[in-house]
């Protein structure tokens, strides 16, 4: 059994004990007050607001007031359709567009001076082979005599070329698309050994089983020496 003494230096012990825990738990909590700046006054600036936003639950009370709202929402939305539509349509057109290597061969430049006269060159121009005929006197004269009522696909000679000694056609067959042979043929033109198209030195039809003409692009003398296609 305890006597009083012992007893009354228990409970002062106790009290000590207890007294120091809540001195550290408020030593505590304010110092977690101060690190989450929770003890700091949020400023007020009501005094620098406009009286119709003081309530927050307010809403707008006159018709002006709502028409002002909607059309502010209406022309915000229809600002951003617009530039959605034009960037879709850029997009859209862009990708229809030709690509830069087509644009690189949608023309192209020769010199004409390189061309002996009786001879025909090929070159490449929009992934197909282009004729280019520097033909003489004697073919010119022979084609413009050639009556156009016994042609398959009628045209002159004048028809189809720019200058008479310049004849400029695309080397397809109109039959089957195969490329004919220059300067062959039972008329001097050219000659389709796939299926045996006959054509004269004016790239038109004259035997065999192609329908029309040589193609005849587009094409112009800029100077003298100088042919541009496309």
């Amino acid at each position: 059994m305890l006597n009083a003494v012992s007893r009354a230096y228990v409970r002062g012990g106790v009290q000590a004990i207890s007294t120091g825990l809540k001195a550290t738990g408020v030593a505590i909590n304010s110092m977690a007050n101060r690190q989450g700046h929770t003890d700091l006054q949020v400023p007020d600036f009501t005094d620098y607001r406009r009286d119709s936003v003081k309530d927050g639950r307010r809403r707008n009370e006159t018709a002006e007031e709502r028409k002002a709202f909607s059309y502010l929402m209406v022309g915000a939305g229809a600002v951003g359709s617009a530039y959605a539509a034009k960037g879709l349509v850029n997009a859209f057109v862009g990708s229809m567009s030709a690509s830069a290597d087509v644009l690189a061969m949608a023309k192209i430049e020769i010199k004409l001076s390189d061309i002996p006269e009786g001879k025909s060159v090929t070159f490449k121009w929009r992934g197909k082979p282009l004729f280019i005929r520097h033909r003489t006197a004697g073919e010119i004269d022979t084609e413009r005599q050639v009556p156009t009522a016994s042609l398959r696909d009628p045209e002159t000679d004048d028809q189809r070329v720019i200058k008479p000694e310049w004849l400029v056609v695309i080397g397809v067959c109109t039959h089957l698309g195969c490329v004919p042979i220059a300067n062959a043929g039972d008329f001097g033109g050219y000659y389709c050994p796939c299926h045996g198209s006959h054509y004269d030195a004016s790239g038109r039809i004259r035997k065999g089983p192609a329908p029309l003409n040589l193609e005849v692009p587009t094409h112009e003398f800029p100077d003298e020496g100088t042919l541009v296609v496309g």
